[in-house]
Formats: structure tokens, C-alpha cells, sequence
């Protein structure tokens, strides 16, 4: 036995199909051997059933039996073969985990059994299609130390932060953790943006509420003030007014009593002399505001750049008439598209009187106007688009207003007073010569220049077409 087995060669115990050594060998009706998974596989693939050696043709498919013999020495010789092929483990070397006594030289560790293999016992795993499957990695000693205690899974990665060996799992793990963290940061830094934006809206909204709060505050003041401004003007002129009634009525009485006094005496020379006093109409309270508004005359004279073409103005800038042709001018802004100019000089605070003689007139305008008023027309000339003007047209006068203030005519009008107080806001006309008041505008609120204003009507074959001048004031007691 032991001459025959030293004989035995790898042919011997070789399937004659796959040409390696019998795994699970069986027998064909004609006595030859092949795997048993070889000879099936080889008749499923063939139209006729026969021997893949002896082409011995079968009428029905044979049913191969194990054959013991050759699988117990297919077996042996296959261990001994390759005990022979192996080397011993050396101290250098990682064991096979499965050798029982003798321990050969591991050639693979498997990753997924945690085992290192010899050349035989690794056979299973270069065969059987689910090992084939498992991690197979050079000999690798202390298996169990380079394992997860909590995964059972290699250590693959070093964490630089911990100085130690991780698994994968674990590194994944961790991954996730520090992924969601970045993301609560970031979730807490876009919150942290978000309320320093909230609070910066609400702080520009605060910023403009005030802004406007103090605004609304402003213009409420300024409103009281020009309504309280106005009602002291009104209340002072009403009283002015009254004082002038109660003087007038107080000459009237005195004059009534002389008169009566008068009507009884017998002497007749002295009731002559006395009656040529009373017969004069008395003085009224007018002389001394007339008077009293003299003190701030102005010297102005009339800007050509503002005139109507039809309107001639004199050398010296005092008078203006309409002239019936019209001149060729340059237009500019500063013109009038109808017949009217107004004076050089501005006056933007404080008090300003100016008179103007409209002697031998049916009809005229006269007053003061804002610098920005329109000059072309196609508005109504009324403080509300910057005109306080006094018009007179043969027996009838009104100051333009909306509506019209009506005022009554007094006879020979030959000079008429401009007054205004800037800052206080009237503007007020007087019959210079009767040292009467016709008219005050009261309430009046100014923001910007005022230039007096003179505008002759148009001829209409009348004494129309006489001058307006610009007169000095003869101040009289």
C-alpha cells in the first residue's frame, strides 16, 4: 500500500471534464468517473446522453451513483498533496486559525469570518459562491485586536482628533454627527443674520417714524401758529376798527351836541363863523394809519425785463401806460403775457409802503404778487396763486379774492397806498389823499419774495390810457 499510494499522481484522481482533482465523484453505466456537478452540466447541454470519454451512448439519462472508493482517495490525495506544498508556520508568520495540531502558514485572512486561512482551508472559500463573496486580505495576526468591540467590524481609519483606530461604521457615524452639527451651526448663524436684520429693519422703521412723527409734529405747529397768527391779526385789526368807530361816533356826538347848542344862539355872526367849522366832514381815525404806515415807504422802480410788450415805461422806471402797439421783445420767464410788470426790488421780511398815483384812470390793477406766480396767464389772479391786487374799474372797485371783496367807490380816487407787513401777513390799500382805508387782506402767510405790482387796462378810447406813477410819499400832519 504504501509503494501504490507513493504512485498516485494528480491524473489519477482528475475529472476528465474540469481536469482538477474529484469533488464528490460518480459513476457512469460505462465506469467512468467525473464530478457529479460536471457530468450534469456536461448532459444538459447535450442533445444525446453519452460518456464523455468513451462516447458510449445512453437511451436515457443515467442517474450516476457516488463512488466511494474514488471520493475517500480523491480526498486523501488531496490532503496530502497539499500538506506537502504547505510550509509549517514560523514564528514570523500568522497561523492558520483552523489547523488542529499542527499549525500551517496562513496565506489569507477573511475580513467578514474574522479567521486566517492555510492553502486547504481556504478551499471553501475559492469555491463555494457565497464565501467567494467574503473579504479576503493578506495574513493578518490578532484579528480580534484590530476589531470593533461594538461593531465587530475591522478598524480601517485613524481619528486624528482621538489619536485612535475607528471602523468605517463608526467613521460614518461620526460623519453624520459632525454633518448635522455644521448644520445646526448653520441653522443658528442664519437665525442670528435673520434677528440682526429684524432688528435693523426695526430700528430704520423707528429712525423714519420718528422722523415723520416730528415732521407731523412741526407742520401741527407751524398750522396753530398761522391759524394763531391770523385770528391775532384779525382780532387786533377788528379792535383797531373798533376804536376808529367809537372816536368817529364820539367827533359825531361832540359835533351833534355844537350843533344843537349852535341852533339856539342869537348871534348871529358867531353862528356863521361856528357853522363853517361843523359843515367840514371831522377827521377820521384813518389819517393817523395812513400816517402811521408812511414811515416805511420804499423807493421802487419798474423791471422792463417783466413788462407786456404793449406797456411803455419811462426812463426812470416810475411810470407805466398801455401803449396800444405791441414792441418787439425777447421773451423770457420773467415776462408778463398780459398787461402788467412789477418792480425791480423784491422785499423777502419786515414791512414795506409804496404809493401810486392813478389819477385821470377808469380802470387799473395794483398790489403785490409773488415771485413765482405765472406769468402767462390762464389763472386767476387771487392770493391763492400769489396775487393780493386791488382792481378798479370806473365807479367799482373789489379786491381780487375768491370770492371778490367788494369795496365801496369814494369819489376823486387819485393815489393809492401799498402797505404790507411781511412777517405779520396783512396787506392793506389806503386813499392816500382822504387818508381813508379801503381794504386789508389779514391772515396772509408769505414763503418767498413779493414784488409790487402795477397793471394798466387796456385803452378803450378813455382816459384809460393815462399813466400809473410811482409816487413819493408827502407825509402831512
Amino acid at each position: 500500500m504504501a509503494s501504490a499510494k507513493t504512485s498516485w499522481s494528480e491524473e489519477n484522481f482528475s475529472c476528465s471534464i474540469c481536469l482538477d482533482v474529484f469533488n464528490s465523484p460518480v459513476s457512469t453505466p460505462c465506469g467512468h468517473n467525473f464530478c457529479r456537478t460536471c457530468i450534469n452540466k456536461f448532459w444538459d447541454e447535450q442533445v444525446q446522453y453519452k460518456c464523455p470519454v468513451c462516447n458510449k451512448v445512453f437511451d436515457t439519462r443515467p442517474d450516476p451513483q457516488v463512488n466511494i472508493l474514488v471520493s475517500e482517495m480523491a480526498a486523501q490525495f488531496r490532503t496530502t498533496v497539499r500538506v506537502k506544498e504547505q510550509p509549517c508556520v514560523e514564528s514570523s508568520d500568522v497561523p492558520c486559525d483552523v489547523c488542529t495540531g499542527t499549525q500551517l502558514k496562513a496565506v489569507k485572512s477573511c475580513l467578514v469570518c474574522f479567521v486566517s486561512f492555510c492553502q486547504t482551508h481556504l478551499e471553501p472559500h475559492q469555491r463555494i459562491a457565497v464565501l467567494k463573496k467574503h473579504r479576503l486580505v493578506e495574513p493578518m495576526d490578532r484579528l480580534e485586536d484590530r476589531m470593533c468591540k461594538k461593531h465587530d467590524r475591522l478598524l480601517e481609519l485613524f481619528c486624528k482628533t482621538e489619536q485612535v483606530c475607528v471602523c468605517q461604521i463608526e467613521a460614518e457615524v461620526q460623519q453624520m454627527i459632525q454633518e448635522r452639527q455644521n448644520n445646526i451651526q448653520e441653522i443658528k448663524d442664519t437665525v442670528k443674520r435673520s434677528k440682526a436684520d429684524a432688528d435693523r429693519e426695526i430700528a430704520n422703521g423707528v429712525q423714519v417714524l420718528t422722523a415723520l412723527m416730528c415732521c407731523i409734529e412741526k407742520w401741527q405747529d407751524d398750522l396753530n401758529q398761522m391759524v394763531k397768527e391770523r385770528l391775532k391779526s384779525t382780532e387786533k385789526q377788528a379792535e383797531d376798527l373798533i376804536k376808529e368807530l367809537e372816536q368817529e361816533i364820539e367827533d359825531l356826538t361832540n359835533r351833534s351836541s355844537e350843533g344843537k347848542q349852535l341852533s339856539h344862539t342869537k348871534d348871529h355872526l358867531h353862528f356863521l363863523q361856528a357853522f363853517r367849522s361843523l359843515k367840514d366832514p371831522p377827521p377820521t381815525r384813518d389819517r393817523t394809519t395812513v400816517e402811521r404806515v408812511q414811515q416805511y415807504e420804499v423807493d421802487v422802480t419798474l423791471d422792463p425785463d417783466t413788462a407786456h410788450p404793449n406797456l411803455i415805461l419811462s426812463e426812470d422806471g416810475k411810470q407805466v401806460q398801455y401803449g396800444g402797439v405791441a414792441k418787439k421783445l425777447p421773451d423770457n420767464p420773467k415776462r408778463f403775457t398780459f398787461y402788467a410788470c412789477l418792480t425791480r426790488q423784491s422785499f423777502s421780511s419786515g414791512r414795506f409802503y409804496f404809493e401810486v398815483q392813478v389819477k385821470d384812470k377808469t380802470g387799473w390793477h395794483l398790489g403785490v404778487a409773488r415771485e413765482s406766480v405765472n406769468r402767462k396767464g390762464g389763472t386767476t389772479q387771487t392770493p391763492e396763486t400769489g396775487y393780493w391786487i386791488l382792481f378798479y374799474n370806473k365807479d367799482r372797485m373789489v379786491f381780487k379774492g375768491n370770492p371778490d371783496v367788494r369795496i365801496p367807490v369814494r369819489a376823486e380816487l387819485q393815489k393809492v397806498g401799498v402797505f404790507v407787513d411781511y412777517d405779520e401777513g396783512p396787506v392793506s390799500f389806503y386813499d392816500v389823499e382822504a387818508r381813508v382805508h379801503l381794504y386789508s387782506a389779514t391772515g396772509c402767510t408769505f414763503r418767498e419774495p413779493l414784488y409790487p405790482l402795477l397793471w394798466p387796462c387796456s385803452c378803450d378810447g378813455g382816459t384809460i390810457s393815462a399813466p400809473m406813477i410811482i409816487s413819493p410819499v408827502n407825509q402831512t400832519d
